[in-house]
């Protein structure tokens, strides 16, 4: 009888699976693993709303998994410590895993690798599974990776995806196999009250939902902040519950510009991941620095504790910064909106905004979520690095009607119109208590026009 073992990761799912599957091709059983490492939590990475989600995706996965006839099998320790020990009960001769892009993903396969190796077992990296198109498989002449979005994207959209794989059937899992209890939220501190449920079975019907709804829409509606007509997928793609190339193929199936429009934002994730692959140190030093003299958290304390709490004066800002404090999650609009108003207007270091968010974001991750940060700040792979959004005409533009500034702010909600996005020009019978704004906006243009040598 013979064993493999499969290590998932950001992949918590069992649909278009290819180290599952490949596994269950070379082998009679079948170990589904997760590994719950120390050295996540070291990191700060399992704050409190991942780590709810991530439970959510863990239990649904062993309820697919038991379905099939098998089981998750989860161990707490040291990542290669555990796969050993499991590979060693169950007789196992090789392990699947999901290939990484970050610098802990990259670690963590050469220790297996070498780990197996001195134990007589092989180690089988999986590429196309977190990502459409693997990092690096896409590179231009004379250089590593692409810069700049546009040209990646068109050598993207010619590259012929693999074909999507079913989920399996049955999975026979070794009674070897010792785990202990899943996670729950139960327990958990800190969560934001509006997160969403995690899931391969809640992702997949919020696609096919959003798909026969909004999905054809979405080239027009997707800046529309009140209208919320995104996908909200995101973090189903980032803990591996949907495949980014099923989402791909389904959304190229049913065509138009909708399609279109949602096809590049994948494109946009990946063009990050085979960055980060690229230039590892991204993560925490700018991809392309402008020298800036940022304001650090001393510097600056009050303003960045009214942006983090969503009281700048500023209705746009303060409602997306309330909506990621109730949701664990932020309209993309709204993402650039605040990362703006932070770095460019309030000129504070664009690292103290990344963190925040990823002490929030269900979605948050080393890739999306510092080069997103870096590209609005200007020190990523945006081709116009010292643009700066201003929100109160961006407000009115894809708020219009001040509906979405009205749902997050509640001080504003009997303000009628596009004038809840300047409470400040009311008249005096009609002011409400509301935070005065934090910085004229010209004289924060002014100030970092000048940091950047501009002014």
């Amino acid at each position: 009888m013979t064993v493999a073992v499969v290590l998932f990761t950001s992949d918590l799912r069992l649909h278009d699976h290819p180290p599952l599957r490949a596994a269950l091709k070379a082998a009679d059983e079948v170990v589904p693993l997760f590994v719950r490492d120390p050295a996540i939590h070291a990191t700060g990475f399992d704050a409190p709303n991942r780590a709810a989600f991530l439970a959510d995706c863990l239990a649904d996965l062993d309820g697919s998994l038991r379905r099939c006839g098998g089981r998750l099998v989860v161990r707490s320790g040291p990542v290669v410590r555990e796969v050993l020990a499991v590979a060693g009960e169950c007789g196992a001769s090789e392990v699947h895993l999901a290939a990484g892009v970050t610098g802990y993903a990259h670690r963590r396969e050469e220790r297996l690798r070498d780990a197996l190796h001195g134990q007589g077992m092989r180690l089988r990296v999986h590429d196309a599974v977190v990502t459409a198109v693997a990092p690096g498989a896409l590179t231009p002449a004379g250089t590593d990776h692409y810069a700049v979005f546009t040209p990646y994207f068109r050598r993207w959209s010619q590259e012929h995806l693999r074909e999507v794989l079913a989920a399996p059937r049955t999975v026979r899992v070794p009674g070897a196999a010792r785990g202990e209890p899943l996670p729950g939220r139960d327990g958990l501190s800190g969560l934001s009250p509006g997160l969403a449920v995690g899931g391969e079975l809640r992702g997949r019907d919020s696609y096919s939902r959003w798909a026969a709804g909004d999905l054809a829409e979405y080239e027009d509606r997707h800046d529309d902040l009140a209208g919320d007509a995104t996908s909200r997928l995101s973090p189903y793609l980032h803990f591996g519950a949907l495949s980014p190339v099923e989402l791909v193929q389904r959304a190229r199936a049913r065509g138009g510009p909708g399609a279109a429009a949602f096809i590049r934002q994948l494109c946009w994730r990946d063009f990050h991941y085979q960055v980060l692959a690229a230039r590892p140190d991204a993560s925490a030093q700018d991809y392309r620095t402008r020298h800036d003299r940022w304001r650090t958290e001393d510097e600056a304390a009050e303003d960045i504790a009214a942006w983090r709490d969503g009281r700048t004066g500023y209705p746009v800002v303060d409602a997306a910064m309330r909506q990621l404090r109730h949701e664990g999650w932020m309209h993309n609009r709204a993402r650039l909106l605040t990362a703006s108003f932070l770095t460019k207007t309030l000129y504070v270091d664009w690292r103290i905004g990344a963190r925040h968010f990823l002490d929030l974001l269900v979605d948050g991750d080393l890739v999306n979520n510092q080069l997103n940060w870096q590209w609005v700040a200007g020190t990523g792979t945006d081709t116009r690095p010292h643009r700066v959004l201003n929100p109160v005409v961006q407000g009115k533009r894809f708020d219009p009607q001040g509906a979405y500034v009205r749902r997050w702010v509640p001080e504003l909600e009997h303000v009628e119109g596009s004038r809840a996005h300047e409470p400040w020009q009311l008249p005096e019978e009609e002011r409400v208590d509301y935070p005065k704004p934090l910085i004229d906006l010209g004289d924060g243009l002014a100030r970092f026009k000048r940091a950047r040598g501009r002014g």
